[in-house]
């Protein structure tokens, strides 16, 4: 049974509309977060208010806002958490100017009264401490369940400077996801098309260090005269009610002084998300010139590198994290030459600013916020289980990567990152899972769109069938047919998506019919079928056919590929290798689940045997603690051998979800339910690389996993894998 109230994960920390990083921070992961919660389960804030003195607009999220300075009000909404059975973790985003006190130190106020599992994630870990800063952060670090920390720098000052012995766990600062993209259609929008433009963004201090920058500047300028560098950003709040606008002040006097206003601008304001990424994407190089070598997290500058940027940065403690040659540029601080070194560098290397800017992308993808969410909370599920409530969450059924794929032809084959790649042709069997995932699409929600690509799918497979009904598997750009790739399993395919369409009551008898005649055109090579996989797929396709035609000649030819697939399991299995081959490679799920198809249409028991008996033992071998490990394709698994485990593929996770599906189906067993779930989950960061393989921005999903990163290309054949996979789960939604 549900609780109507749903039970609450608090956030505490500044949230907008406070300006500042906590505050975008807070909201940012919070919002994240939600996004993989189901409705038993919200993330709600705690706000920090400041001196007591300032009002914020606060939206709903917002439950309770404690006034930093006032020690009853932290002890006050502590008392009040505590009497809600229903706040299961509180999540304290922490630096030591948000709260009251020396050093922050009213927070104690709050945890000590405080009697549920807290985690605390430290925005800033200084070395050297003195006594007092040590003190309270051993004081905090006792009263948390596990601190947080965005490096390994940090741990390790953590553990030999401050001696914690509280859990600790490293989760990289968020980043929004956003497409790898050339700068210049952002640089027209923002009115500097043709020019070259550095920029930096953040609330304006003194600790910046732009006046460092600044004086490299005409060194710079005398080789790039369209040369532009962008100031973005208003002056921070506690800094201008201290002392005004006097850094800002110095900065545009020193711009004078240098004769540079042509080439230095100045943007006071505070910036939304979008305006920050579309300043950045505009940018030919990001800067980051702190002054604090201690500083140990910089949400700018994995900001910048997140959207493909050459970055060049002083070296404080987070950017020798994540800065090398590869992505950018390290400086020597207050030094302007070595600003103007680092910068001329990069501009006057175009093949080397093109390879930074690929590889800072590639590095921060597993920083992407989707990816920091699941982190966040495989680490509260370890204190407070909640692991029910993100787990069972799916994404939305979304098919616009699809369609971006699709032109008024079909289905292309390849993609450039998010781009589809028009060379690279058409494929029969991309086109006909298409197939399937439109009818399926269609059938559930009845979208007239998804419908439209029934039609040109169909029509697709149409083209590629000659008059002998044989179907051709690749069709070049200018729409030719390869008349010498007749795949096995690209004709198995498309007898699964024909039988397939014939089965749903929901489609029209036209393309039924359509179907049908193509179908039974190509009926008749199904005897000169000998792959295993071929055999399956084609058994799938008979299976529905079954169900919608009174068939006997199908009926005959799925019973006959049954028993070839029956042979081979009996021939090449033993005691301990129970499978149809001496060797596991691609869509090997495929060949259980036809099985477990041919069960249902001929209710022959040996087959369900042989069905269950392949199903076990693939499962043994690919769902390991929970988490699903499909077969690599570096390598495959043969009989004796050790398998491979890259690079694996999202048509293996489909292929599997889908076979258990049908397993749960054929047998009504539980296992294999909560198999398909687990296996599913590969899609969404359950995995080797605890990472988003399903692209949330997009609708796609990437074309592979290896053993240190993702292949970010989306293709036709890991877009339709994902959906086929995630249509099949609509009965299993929480």
């Amino acid at each position: 049974m549900h609780n109507k109230e749903p039970s609450l994960i608090l956030t505490m920390g500044t949230y907008p509309p406070r300006e500042c990083g906590i505050a975008t921070f807070t909201k940012d992961l919070a919002d994240s977060i939600n996004r993989k919660l189901n409705s038993r389960l919200k993330n709600k804030i705690i706000a920090m208010n400041r001196n007591g003195v300032n009002i914020y607009n606060y939206p709903k999220e917002v439950l309770f806002q404690i006034n930093d300075v006032d020690i009853k009000d932290y002890k006050k909404k502590a008392e009040m958490i505590n009497q809600m059975p229903n706040v299961k973790i509180i999540h304290i985003q922490h630096e030591f100017g948000i709260f009251g006190g020396e050093y922050g130190r009213y927070l104690l106020h709050f945890l000590n009264k405080i009697k549920k599992p807290v985690i605390m994630t430290f925005h800033s870990v200084l070395p050297d401490p003195d006594e007092k800063r040590k003190k309270i952060v051993k004081k905090l670090a006792e009263k948390v369940s596990c601190i947080i920390v965005m490096t390994e720098k940090a741990v390790e000052i953590l553990r030999k400077e401050y001696q914690l012995k509280t859990d600790i766990q490293i989760i990289p600062h968020g980043i929004p996801h956003t497409l790898f993209q050339k700068n210049k259609k952002e640089k027209e929008k923002i009115g500097y098309k043709d020019k070259i433009v550095l920029s930096s963004f953040g609330l304006l201090s003194r600790g910046k260090g732009y006046e460092y920058v600044i004086e490299a500047l005409p060194r710079v300028v005398k080789r790039f005269k369209n040369l532009r560098y962008l100031i973005v950003g208003q002056t921070h709040p506690v800094v201008r009610n201290e002392e005004g606008e006097r850094y800002r002040h110095m900065l545009e006097k020193k711009v004078k002084e240098l004769k540079l206003e042509a080439h230095v601008k100045f943007y006071n304001k505070y910036m939304t998300l979008k305006e920050i990424i579309q300043y950045l994407k505009a940018s030919d190089i990001y800067i980051s010139a702190s002054l604090d070598p201690d500083q140990i997290t910089s949400g700018t500058l994995v900001y910048a590198m997140g959207v493909g940027r050459a970055v060049v940065s002083t070296p404080f403690l987070h950017a020798k994290d994540i800065v090398d040659a590869e992505r950018g540029c390290l400086t020597r601080f207050r030094d302007p030459d070595s600003f103007a070194e680092s910068i001329i560098s990069i501009l006057d290397d175009p093949e080397k600013k093109s390879m930074m800017e690929r590889n800072a992308y590639n590095y921060t993808r597993s920083m992407i916020w989707p990816n920091v969410a699941i982190a966040y909370l495989k680490v509260f599920n370890r204190y407070e289980r909640i692991k029910d409530a993100y787990e069972k969450q799916f994404p939305e059924i979304r098919l616009d990567h699809l369609e971006r794929l699709t032109d008024d032809f079909g289905v292309i084959q390849f993609a450039d990152r998010t781009m589809p790649d028009p060379k690279s042709g058409y494929m029969l069997d991309d086109n006909s899972r298409a197939l399937v995932v439109a009818c399926m699409d269609y059938s559930i929600f009845g979208d007239p769109y998804s419908l439209a690509l029934v039609r040109k799918y169909l029509n697709f497979i149409s083209h590629t069938q000659t008059k002998d009904g044989k179907l051709y598997n690749f069709v070049r750009q200018n729409r030719e047919i390869d008349f010498k790739d007749c795949s096995e399993d690209a004709y198995g395919r498309t007898l699964w998506a024909l039988g397939y369409l014939m089965s749903l009551d929901e489609i029209p008898l036209a393309l039924k019919e359509k179907a049908d005649t193509i179908f039974k055109s190509s009926q008749k090579h199904i005897k000169n079928i000998h792959s295993a996989r071929g055999k399956a797929f084609s058994i799938i396709g008979l299976h529905h056919y079954i169900q919608t035609k009174s068939s006997k000649r199908a009926a005959r030819q799925l019973n006959t590929l049954a028993e070839s697939l029956a042979a081979m399991y009996n021939q090449n299995s033993t005691n301990k290798w129970k499978w149809f081959e001496r060797h596991m490679t691609y869509s090997n799920a495929r060949i259980p689940e036809s099985m477990f198809f041919a069960y249902l249409s001929t209710k022959k028991k040996r087959y369900l045997d042989i069905a269950e008996s392949s199903m076990d033992f693939l499962r043994k071998k690919t769902i390991e603690k929970n988490s699903f490990f499909p077969i690599g394709q570096n390598g495959w698994y043969f009989d004796s051998k050790e398998r491979a485990y890259y690079d694996q593929q999202p048509v293996e996770a489909a292929s599997m979800t889908q076979a258990l599906i049908a397993a749960y189906t054929a047998t009504k067993k539980a296992k294999y339910k909560k198999d398909a779930l687990t296996t599913f989950r590969w899609f969404l960061g359950k995995n080797s690389l605890n990472q988003m393989v399903y692209d949330e921005y997009t609708g796609g999903c990437q074309d592979g996993l290896g053993e240190s990163s993702l292949n970010f290309n989306q293709g036709a054949e890991s877009t339709i894998s994902y959906l086929l996979a995630r249509l099949n789960l609509t009965d299993f939604e929480d």
